[in-house]
């Protein structure tokens, strides 16, 4: 009995095994030109994002060195009545300070031209985001946490800190 049903097992697979390649055969084109379709769309969406990606990062690396540019540009004056200043022979001091005046005024400019904005005045109050604290002095004039001194200006651009200001705080100990 075991012989009998090795055999039915045995034309059962072959029956299946004839099905499959029945259909395989009749469906194998058709699956092919699927496949292949999947394919070509996936290969082609690889190479866009290829593509994309280096689209992307030229243009980054373009907005750098276009926003270098910008920025020597502006300073550009400043340095040529800089180097303009050194020279020439001066008469006087005060035309040297008055030189100089003229380049400071310059760089005010080009910061501004920037969108670079200057913050920490005396008088103004503290804040340990903005300004950097390096000593601290009585001042009965001054509220307590008031700015007494500024040694080096701070400097940003909108929301982002370039330089805290370096400042003196006054603590009138009331």
């Amino acid at each position: 009995m075991a012989k009998k049903k090795s055999t039915k097992t045995e034309t059962k697979a072959t029956e299946t095994e004839a099905a499959v390649e029945t259909v395989s055969k009749e469906e194998f084109d058709k699956l092919q030109k699927e496949f292949d379709a999947q394919k070509d769309q996936f290969l082609r969406m690889a190479a866009e994002y290829d593509n994309f990606r280096k689209r992307t990062e030229k243009e980054k690396l373009a907005t750098f060195d276009n926003a270098i540019a910008t920025t020597v540009e502006a300073f550009l004056p400043v340095s040529d009545n800089f180097a303009l200043a050194l020279s020439s022979d001066v008469q006087s001091g005060e035309d040297f300070r008055k030189g100089l005046e003229m380049i400071q005024k310059q760089l005010e400019n080009a910061f501004k031209q920037l969108n670079v904005e200057e913050f920490g005045e005396r008088g103004d109050e503290f804040d340990p985001l903005l300004h950097n604290a390096v000593s601290r002095v009585e001042d009965e004039e001054l509220g307590e946490e008031t700015i007494a001194a500024v040694y080096q200006k701070g400097y940003r651009i909108g929301e982002k800190i370039i330089r805290h200001a370096m400042v003196q705080v006054a603590n009138s100990g009331q």
